[in-house]
C-alpha cells in the first residue's frame, strides 16, 4: 500500500536479512574485518554477539553474498535449546547429510567423512550457529570436538557463533569452557547504530526502493526516532514501517516527531492486551475473521476481506448521513442548540475518533496479514 503512495519499489524496511539492504556502520566495519581476519585462519572459532535486532543475521547474509561457494562450503544451524547429540545431528542435516540411526557416533563418523571429502576437493567448510545462547554447555562443547577434525595437520571445520550478549559472557566466564576460549581466534561485539549513523541508515535503505525525498525527513524527526529505537536496527525497522503505513494512511507527506510520538503509542497499544476501550473492541472481531480467513483458500480470503471493508464504508456512510442531518438541522433552526444535542454531538464525535483508530488497526493488520502469508499480487 504505502509503497504506492510514496512512489518506492519496495518494502524498505522488511524485519527479515537481506543483503541488498546492508549498511556498514563502524560495529559493522569492524566485524567484517574480524571475520575477514577468522575466515583467512581457516580454524577455529569466530564468535559475533550483538543484542536482539543488533544486525548479525543481516550481516551472515551479507558475509554469504561475497564468498565463492566452491570454495567455501557452509552451515547455517539456528539453533533451539539442543542438548550435545541434537546438536551433532542437526548439523548433520546442514550439511546436507542422511544419518541413518539416531546414535552420536555414527553422525559423526558421517560428518567427518564429509569433512575429509571437501577438503579433499579443495573446499573448506565453515559451520555458522545462530542463537548460541540457547546451547548448553555440554553443546557447545560437542562444537569444540567438532574443531578437532584434521585431514594430516589440516583442519577441517571451522565455525562461526552469534549470540546475544549473555552468550558473550558465558564463554567468557565459564570454567568449564576454557579450551573453547583458547580455541576462538576473533571476536567482536555488535554495538546499536550511533546517533549520527541513523539517519544515514535510514535513508540507505529508502535509496534502495527508489526514495526521492517523499516523505520528507528532517533532523528533530531523526532525533525523536534515535530516542525512540535506541538506535537498534530492527527497532528501528519496525518503527519506520508502520511510519510509511501511517503516513500513507493519513496521505502525509512529511515525517514529523508529532507523528513518530502516534505511531510508537499505537504500537505499544497493539501489544495491551484486556483493554477496554472502544477500538480495541471494534479490532477484536476483525481479528477473528481474519484468523478464519487465512484458513481458507485465497478467493474465499478476498471475500471475507471485501466483506469487512464494505462494513467499514457502510460504518463510515452512515456516520457521514448523521452529519449532514445535524447540519441541516442547524441551518433550519437557529436556535441555540440544547443539551441533548450537545450530547449527540459529543457523542458523534467520539464515535468518528474510536473509528478512525478502528480502521487504522484494521488496515494495519490487513497489510500485515498480506505481507506475511498472501501474493503480493493478492494483497
Amino acid at each position: 500500500m504505502y509503497e504506492h503512495f510514496y512512489g518506492l519499489s519496495g518494502r524498505p524496511f522488511q524485519l527479515t536479512p537481506d543483503p541488498d539492504f546492508y549498511f556498514e556502520s563502524a560495529t559493522h566495519r569492524k566485524a567484517l574485518s574480524y571475520l575477514g581476519y577468522g575466515l583467512a585462519q581457516g580454524e577455529g572459532f569466530i564468535v559475533i554477539t550483538g543484542e536482539i535486532g543488533a544486525g548479525k543475521s543481516t550481516l551472515v547474509a551479507h558475509l554469504m553474498g561475497r564468498i565463492n561457494p566452491a570454495e567455501l562450503t557452509i552451515a547455517h544451524v539456528v539453533t533451539s535449546a539442543l542438548d550435545g547429540e541434537e546438536l551433532i545431528h542437526v548439523v548433520a542435516q546442514s550439511f546436507g547429510l542422511q544419518v541413518q540411526g539416531h546414535d552420536k557416533a555414527t553422525a559423526l563418523g558421517v560428518i567427518e567423512r564429509f569433512l575429509q571429502d571437501e577438503a579433499r576437493a579443495g573446499r573448506r567448510c565453515l559451520l555458522v550457529v545462530d542463537e548460541c545462547q540457547n546451547l548448553d554447555i555440554e553443546a557447545l562443547e560437542e562444537l569444540r570436538m567438532l574443531s578437532n577434525f584434521q585431514l594430516g595437520s589440516h583442519p577441517l571445520l571451522q565455525s562461526l557463533l552469534l549470540g546475544q550478549p549473555e552468550f558473550r559472557a558465558l564463554v567468557a566466564n565459564h570454567p568449564e569452557l576454557e579450551q573453547l576460549r583458547q580455541r576462538i581466534i576473533a571476536s567482536h561485539h555488535l554495538d546499536a547504530l550511533k546517533q549520527g549513523e541513523l539517519q544515514a541508515y535510514v535513508e540507505h535503505r529508502m535509496t534502495q526502493v527508489g526514495w526521492q525525498g517523499n516523505p520528507a525527513l528532517d533532523a528533530d524527526f531523526f532525533a525523536a526516532l534515535y530516542k525512540a529505537s535506541a538506535g537498534i536496527p530492527r527497532r528501528v525497522n519496525q518503527v519506520m514501517n508502520r511510519m510509511l503505513l501511517f503516513g500513507a494512511v493519513e496521505e502525509r507527506t512529511e515525517f514529523t516527531p508529532d507523528m513518530l510520538a502516534a505511531v510508537i503509542a499505537e504500537m505499544a497499544g497493539d501489544t495491551q492486551h484486556g483493554s477496554q476501550n472502544a477500538p480495541v473492541r471494534a479490532v477484536a472481531p476483525a481479528k477473528a475473521q481474519l484468523a478464519s480467513a487465512s484458513a481458507q483458500p485465497q478467493t474465499d480470503n478476498r471475500a471475507e476481506i471485501a466483506a469487512l471493508l464494505k462494513q467499514r464504508d457502510d460504518r463510515i456512510l452512515q456516520l457521514e448521513q448523521t452529519v449532514a442531518q445535524l447540519a441541516r438541522s442547524k441551518a433550519t433552526e437557529p436556535a441555540p442548540i440544547d443539551d441533548e444535542s450537545k450530547a449527540a454531538i459529543a457523542e458523534l464525535a467520539s464515535r468518528f475518533e474510536d473509528q478512525e483508530q478502528s480502521l487504522r488497526h484494521v488496515l494495519t493488520m490487513l497489510i500485515e496479514w498480506f505481507e506475511d502469508g498472501i501474493t503480493r499480487e493478492a494483497a
